[in-house]
């Protein structure tokens, strides 16, 4: 069904804050996508700001027609999640700016503290190539369509993404 967040969030996504906060923001993201890059502020404005009473969750949604290196991106902080460091990893990637090649990606892996040879090997077996599938075909089924989307409390965000305009919608004001 689109704009809803299908499947709701679950133990196998990439979920930052408490369990049982009541507030819930999922961004599908490309981290090879200028707009999700620049998000990146306007999101941590937004959990510091709902701190303690909001569940921040990323999925994948690479789109390699537009973004050429967005999966092997994808795919590596996934290879970092098997090793405890998706977050460190989600931020070393959108802090590359783009620049997502094979080199780039292990060395951001490195600097997040997974183990890049690691890394490098998972990437050349495409071992996480079906656990970004899994979100992108997810994204799919909501209606995602480009990137960044968000979902606010398991609905589609059509409105602006400051975030002002967020955290409004996160508190039933929008």
């Amino acid at each position: 069904m689109a704009d809803l967040l299908t499947p709701p969030l679950g133990p196998d996504d990439h979920v930052d804050g408490p369990a049982d906060a009541p507030l819930e923001l999922v961004m599908y993201g490309d981290f090879q996508c200028p707009y999700c890059s620049a998000a990146q502020g306007i999101l941590r404005r937004v959990r510091e700001r709902l701190e303690g009473r909001l569940r921040f969750a990323f999925r994948h949604f690479p789109i390699p027609e537009v973004h050429p290196d967005a999966q092997r991106a994808a795919e590596a902080s996934e290879a970092a999640a098997a090793q405890g460091a998706f977050w460190p990893m989600h931020d070393a990637l959108y802090a590359l700016g783009g620049r997502l090649a094979l080199d780039d990606v292990v060395a951001a892996a490195g600097r997040a503290g997974a183990d890049g040879a690691r890394v490098r090997d998972e990437l050349e077996r495409s071992v996480w190539a079906e656990r970004v599938a899994r979100d992108k075909g997810s994204g799919e089924a909501a209606g995602v369509v480009g990137t960044p989307t968000f979902f606010i409390n398991g609905v589609r965000h059509r409105g602006a993404f400051d975030a002002q305009s967020l955290i409004a919608a996160l508190e039933g004001g929008d």
